[in-house]
């Protein structure tokens, strides 16, 4: 099981963060354990962690049209995106 960090700005913090798009599109791939911050200076500045149990499996995900499309529908400017990887 790997922690990630992804942390990404949004256009709308209460539309991001009321949205169930990231637990239905994580939790098709097994992720566990979702939190979400935001950053109280910046409110477009937010962030989730969350367990991963296969690697390969997020990453065909964020690139594929189902991750596009929910990042979309939450309001992710995905060119801000930085996933962090626990060491």
């Amino acid at each position: 099981m790997t922690t990630l960090i992804g942390y990404h700005r949004v256009k709308d913090k209460d539309h991001w963060l009321a949205s169930p798009k990231r637990k239905e599109l994580f939790g098709s791939i097994g992720v566990t354990n979702i939190r979400e911050f935001v950053d109280p200076k910046h409110p477009t500045q937010v962030a989730v962690m969350m367990d991963v149990p296969d690697m390969d499996a997020f990453h065909t995900l964020m690139s594929s049209c189902a991750g596009a499309d929910a990042m979309a529908h939450d309001g992710v400017l995905p060119e801000t995106l930085v996933v962090l990887v626990e060491a």
